[in-house]
């Protein structure tokens, strides 16, 4: 049986993603801070969760080696926000020019971008074991300095342009271990974070992700695709 981490797996994508994956026959390791309802509605032999901070590197190792030998044929790097309503004022979440917020773009860095890199790490070893090993980090379409023709999001916008350089490299550092690394736009889903008025459904979105990422080839290491498959400028 085929096996996939997916981070933040408890809500939206990453749920979906979960269900996704259990229902294609995988074993799913779920990697989140706190679980909830719905992700124990799905309990089952195939689901493995854990509970942790996903910002803490210590215990992110804690769960790396608590997985001892077990080989992880896909990581999938999910976990990701902008600001919560109740965080911060308006103007902050919306990240404009005029309304830097440090504390913000920490946060947002540590989950969008520090979280993959480490974890990355963490399980490369797990993730080299499988005869097609593929990292997968979520980023956005909103990361793409080619298709920036709005301005604003600057934190958000940063933090994805950032998973999208982290992944390139990665492609080429791990190349002689046989990984394959790809950034992932999801599109835009009706999620927390998408909102209502998102083109996508959770689960069209989730569907579309786990096709790409069955099918990554070698030669397709370090590109950013979209969910349906067609392949976004950096």
């Amino acid at each position: 049986m085929s096996t996939v981490l997916i981070t933040g797996a408890n809500r939206g994508l990453g749920l979906g993603l979960a269900k996704a994956y259990l229902e294609g026959g995988w074993e799913v390791i779920a990697l989140l801070r706190q679980s909830s309802p719905e992700l124990a509605e799905l309990a089952c032999a195939a689901l493995d969760i854990h509970e942790c901070m996903l910002t803490d590197d210590r215990e992110l190792g804690t769960v790396a080696d608590s997985l001892a030998d077990r080989t992880i044929d896909v990581l999938i790097n999910n976990a990701g926000r902008m600001a919560k309503a109740e965080e911060v004022p308006r103007a902050d979440r919306l990240q404009g020019f005029g309304h830097f917020n440090r504390k913000l773009w920490r946060e947002v860095f540590d989950i969008n971008l520090f979280t993959p890199m480490r974890l990355s790490e963490l399980l490369i070893d797990h993730v080299a074991r499988a005869e097609r090993g593929r990292i997968v980090t979520l980023s956005s379409m909103l990361g793409s300095m080619a298709l920036n023709d709005s301005g604003g999001l600057y934190a958000y916008r940063a933090s994805k342009a950032g998973v999208n350089a982290i992944m390139r490299s990665m492609a080429l550092d791990l190349a002689d271990q046989g990984v394959i690394a790809i950034a992932m736009h999801p599109g835009w889903v009706r999620t927390d974070m998408g909102g209502s008025k998102a083109t996508y459904d959770i689960e069209t979105s989730a569907r579309g992700m786990k096709a790409v990422i069955d099918g990554l080839r070698p030669e397709d290491s370090g590109k950013f695709f979209s969910h349906d498959g067609s392949e976004l400028p950096w």
